[in-house]
């Protein structure tokens, strides 16, 4: 039986290290993508990105969902920053937040959706 000491390569390790984000920055980008994993959020970040501003029963009639759900949707989605809210009169209007990184909306999370589909088995 052979026995090895870690590091097994003293480089990767830094190279790993090196590229790690603080605590702090994992734990806030973790919490954004708890909030965008429910489908229905995610869906209105979409729908946002195709229609640029859309009132919520116009998002409820695109998601196929109730008014409740996408307005419950789009208050999660507000207080994180990530869609704001233009009033006009009673209306409400929602667009998404500006600078939202176009790579996340168009490929990042449908990518990460079609990965989380491969098993285990896939990866070896």
């Amino acid at each position: 039986m052979s026995v090895h000491t870690h590091p097994v390569d003293r480089a990767a390790v830094a190279r790993a290290r090196d590229r790690l984000p603080s605590a702090e920055v994992a734990s806030d980008v973790t919490s954004v993508l708890t909030l965008i994993a429910d489908p229905t959020r995610m869906r209105l970040l979409f729908a946002l990105d195709a229609a640029e501003e859309l009132c919520v029963g116009d998002l409820a009639l695109a998601l196929e969902v109730s008014e409740d759900a996408a307005s419950y949707g789009l208050r999660m989605l507000r207080t994180a920053g990530l869609v704001r809210r233009r009033r006009e009169g009673r209306m409400g209007f929602y667009r998404l937040a500006d600078g939202f990184p176009e790579p996340l909306r168009q490929h990042c999370l449908l990518r990460l959706g079609e990965m989380g589909t491969h098993s285990e088995e896939d990866l070896t």
